[in-house]
């Protein structure tokens, strides 16, 4: 991919950046992102989806991630293969940015208010994918995202980074809210967990790896 976007020409040249560009072509999308952990915040998302184009960049601001992601999918079909397949490449942006995960604090949590719905996320970047689930919405559509993709976008997501994440909506009535709420969670849990640690001189496990 071009790195023509202001994000990558932004990158400073400090190695303790941590960056990574993926580009995923099938015969279903045709995906091209590139995320700075190490960020401020900034965004430019064209995935054809308006609403998840506001949720990534909602996910961008609040973990304070650069984020540039491209997608062009068969929406004709549905928002299904878009949506997931947008999961996959960011989870595996995410495992390639974080390289060995050396001095990382490796977990994250927080509850977070989004108006009437509160939000509870907790991640482990274990390396092993787990995904746990507990949301309830009660319309099919928010704009052109289908909600039952919210589920599937983490599940993605989780897989492809090889963490555990764990996503629960303690309360809520909005569709948009819930969902909102979901990926700014969902981002200020990684940006705690991605947190270098000096007490930290290898990785946090007894196993020596992550």
């Amino acid at each position: 991919m071009g790195h023509n976007n202001k994000y990558m020409q932004n990158k400073t040249a400090a190695a303790s950046v941590r960056s990574a560009d993926i580009s995923r072509k099938t015969s279903e999308t045709d995906i091209q992102l590139s995320l700075v952990l190490d960020g401020n915040g900034t965004s430019e998302v064209d995935t054809g989806i308006g609403f998840f184009d506001h949720m990534l960049s909602s996910f961008a601001r609040h973990g304070l991630f650069d984020l540039f992601v491209q997608a062009k999918g068969d929406l004709l079909v549905d928002c299904h293969h878009t949506i997931e397949d947008v999961g996959i490449v960011l989870g595996e942006a995410i495992r390639t940015a974080l390289g060995d995960k050396k001095g990382i604090r490796r977990y994250g949590d927080i509850i977070l208010p989004m108006d009437e719905a509160l939000i509870m996320c907790a991640i482990d970047l274990s390396g092993r994918p787990y995904l746990v689930f507990d949301g309830k919405f009660t319309s099919y559509r928010v704009g052109y995202f289908d909600t039952q993709m919210v589920k599937e976008f983490f599940y993605a997501v989780s897989y492809s980074a090889g963490m555990n994440l764990h996503l629960r909506q303690m309360s809520g009535e909005n569709d948009h809210h819930i969902i909102e709420g979901m990926f700014k969670a969902f981002a200020k849990a990684l940006d705690e967990a991605i947190q270098q640690d000096p007490r930290v001189q290898d990785v946090l496990s007894t196993k020596g790896a992550l």
